[in-house]
């Protein structure tokens, strides 16, 4: 019989070694070193990763375990291949990524790598999202929300107001980036006003200051409404940061207690996080039943052969207790209502696809952003394979501070389900409006109205929307396929869109 492993994925390498009887089967296999003193140790550190753990090992040629061979030529070619960029950012991405993968990055500080994964940046506290305007490399920003506790929840700027400059500079593809996202920690936003298909600079200007280490609470809102006998639940749940996992359960005792029956989730603004607590929302949304699997993983041929090997599975069942031992509030529901847009991704979707074997799920909003694979940190700690953990910081080879999150396996359901790398389609069709983008929380909002709607059956006489801009949603170099009219629905791979 196959061993299984019911902890998260991401998390799961850690636990292969001490599962397995054959641990050694585990080790990285001795492959070709670079010459010493070359200079090359982060792009030696990130060929030898990619080697051993990316999803698509084998559709890269530089990555063939027979590219360099283990001999003083095969020395002599890799040094010559790992100098062949200047830059190890250019490095991974020119050498080592394949043509489809849009979302295994880099960083040259783990440590700022992981604080992020954990919920703390360097932030001002205001979530964005920019887009370009139709024929023009000009860019603005709208605002999405604003973290609590932030220098932007103090200032006059809310949700749904724009911006078209930063220091009365305009806002383009090419300088958004220095703009938004450089080393000052304060700048000063030039609004905006929308007004019919029109988006129009006015005289208001709003300076903000980044925080360093502010920690955003993933649960950004929680309430229940009781309309016309019907209680309904109500989160917003911005990302899957375990640190948070005791108070979303608490969330679902408040839910439970209030005598909820009918649950709307948002995560239009979710790009996901631990798989773990992916696991346990699921089972406080649907049921706590250990023996049924949530998700299954499939790693590249490599790798995969190895657990094969030792009989090993990699699985995640739905839990009774959070990892700290607390009995699991679940509210075992047969439907569930989630609020989707192309920002919701990774672990966002994993719920989806993995409640959708065993209770109706709807979906309400835009298509998701189709991020099917899993991801693992990986910092150059060759002894641990490579896996970024905590407790062994001084084993990190001194020097190399760089951290690459590359996808190393692709997640499927109970049924086999994994085809998503387009999205997943929402059962009802709701843009965001520019115009209209309505207060979270506000039985109103638009996509919040719509799932009420359909719990109560009892219309709120606001209209449905679409975006009517002339417009492109950027975010980066990257459009994807236009989704109506002349908008393009995207996001920037690991930007996140705030500070």
């Amino acid at each position: 019989m196959m061993k299984s492993l019911s902890r998260v994925l991401l998390a799961a390498c850690f636990l292969l070694i001490a599962c397995s009887k054959n641990s050694d089967d585990f080790a990285i296999p001795p492959t070709v070193d670079a010459e010493p003193n070359a200079g090359v140790d982060v792009e030696d550190f990130m060929w030898k990763v990619m080697n051993y753990w990316y999803f698509w090992q084998e559709e890269v040629p530089d990555l063939a375990d027979s590219r360099f061979p283990i001999s003083e030529q095969g020395t002599l070619d890799y040094t010559e291949f790992l100098l062949s960029e200047a830059d190890p950012a250019d490095f991974f991405n020119n050498k080592l990524k394949f043509t489809e993968d849009r979302f295994s990055f880099f960083s040259d500080d783990y440590t700022t790598l992981t604080n992020s994964l954990s919920g703390i940046s360097n932030s001002n506290g205001l979530k964005f999202g920019l887009i370009r305007f139709t024929g023009s490399d000009d860019v603005f920003g709208v605002v999405r929300y604003i973290v609590a506790g932030s220098d932007a929840a103090t200032k006059d700027i809310n949700r749904g107001d724009l911006f078209t400059g930063v220091n009365g500079e305009t806002l383009t593809t090419s300088n958004f980036r220095d703009l938004l996202f450089g080393e000052a920690t304060t700048y000063t936003l030039n609004m905006a006003t929308i007004e019919g298909d029109e988006v129009t600079p006015n005289d208001e200007e709003v300076s903000l200051t980044k925080t360093q280490g502010l920690t955003e609470n993933p649960i950004f809102l929680d309430k229940i409404f009781e309309i016309d006998g019907k209680k309904i639940g109500y989160l917003v749940y911005n990302g899957f940061v375990n640190e948070f996992d005791e108070q979303l359960n608490e969330v679902f005792n408040s839910f439970k207690s209030g005598g909820v029956d009918n649950l709307v989730l948002d995560m239009r603004y979710n790009p996901g996080g631990s798989v773990n607590t992916a696991t346990m929302l699921s089972s406080m949304i649907y049921g706590t039943n250990t023996n049924d699997v949530f998700i299954r993983a499939r790693y590249n041929n490599k790798y995969q052969s190895v657990l094969e090997r030792n009989n090993v599975e990699v699985r995640s069942f739905f839990l009774d207790k959070t990892t700290k031992g607390t009995g699991i509030n679940t509210l075992n529901l047969s439907k569930v209502y989630i609020l989707t847009t192309s920002g919701t991704a990774s672990a966002s979707e994993l719920v989806i696809n993995g409640l959708t074997p065993y209770m109706e799920v709807v979906q309400i909003g835009d298509v998701t952003r189709g991020k099917n694979e899993f991801s693992i940190t990986m910092v150059d700690d060759r002894e641990n394979r490579y896996v970024w953990n905590p407790e062994r910081r001084n084993q990190i080879k001194r020097g190399n501070n760089w951290a690459i999150q590359p996808l190393v396996g692709r997640n499927e359901n109970s049924a086999g389900f994994s085809d998503y790398t387009s999205g997943l389609a929402p059962n009802f069709e709701l843009k965001e409006d520019l115009s209209n983008m309505g207060v979270l929380g506000d039985q109103n909002e638009p996509l919040l109205a719509k799932a009420i709607e359909l719990i109560t059956g009892a219309t709120s006489g606001k209209r449905d929307f679409t975006v009517k801009m002339p417009a492109e949603i950027f975010m980066g170099s990257e459009m994807f396929t236009p989704l109506k009219d002349n908008m393009y629905v995207t996001e920037v791979p690991f930007i996140e869109m705030e500070q």
